[in-house]
């Protein structure tokens, strides 16, 4: 899961990250509103983390903007005003909750926890299809009585896969979602890590394969038992 976060005080912004990384998600962060417009614009991320008060451009205006072109990722907007206008207008302009500075670290989790939880699409802490069961918390990947670990990254492909049982999904989508917008990974990375995968599901003896459908993309799929 990745979030981003769009604030300009570099301190604040950073701590946020921290936080948002110990919570066992990924996230980039951009300190004005013009570079998070356009980062919020490629829509890979899951949540959106925006300060109101911003150089180049306002949360008010980036919120807007990137709702008039469908990006409908759930947006937490933080500002130092408690004024009920501006609370209302982040709300009117696409906010899915606002949270006013300074707030407590815990009290930062559970609004992030909620946006993520929007319209009732309730991340769980486990994740599971067929026979297996993937641990968000700790990357322990199971099937019966046997478990091992994943690697960060083989955690959030094989989370990607399960989310999306039953659908493919291409290589281009797994590296935006795992390694990111900017990176110079390519299609061998993501060959690797799935190679990493199969091997890993022949460990644990389960029955789901990750199979691989020509110019498409993988899909999970059970195989005999």
């Amino acid at each position: 899961m990745r979030v981003l976060i769009i604030e300009d005080e570099k301190r604040l912004a950073n701590t946020l990250a921290d936080m948002i990384e110990d919570m066992g998600y990924n996230a980039t962060v951009r300190y004005d509103g013009i570079d998070g417009r356009d980062e919020a614009m490629t829509g890979i991320y899951d949540a959106i983390v925006l300060d109101v008060m911003l150089p180049g451009m306002n949360g008010f205006e980036v919120l807007r903007t990137i709702r008039a072109n469908q990006i409908e990722t759930p947006v937490l907007m933080l500002t130092a005003r408690s004024d009920l206008a501006d609370r209302i207008e982040g709300l009117d302009s696409g906010a899915d909750y606002y949270l006013t500075k300074p707030f407590e670290n815990l009290e930062f989790r559970a609004c992030l926890r909620a946006v993520i939880r929007r319209q009732g699409s309730i991340i769980p802490d486990t994740k599971t299809y067929d026979d297996l069961s993937l641990s968000l918390t700790d990357g322990r990947l199971s099937c019966g009585s046997r478990s091992l670990l994943l690697s960060a990254k083989e955690k959030e492909i094989m989370s990607l896969l399960i989310l999306n049982a039953q659908t493919a999904i291409s290589k281009e989508t797994i590296l935006t979602k795992v390694w990111g917008y900017d990176s110079e990974a390519g299609d061998n990375n993501v060959e690797a890590y799935i190679s990493f995968l199969r091997k890993k599901l022949t460990l644990l003896g389960s029955r789901v394969q990750i199979n691989a459908q020509r110019r498409v993309g993988y899909r999970l799929e059970v195989g005999n038992s």
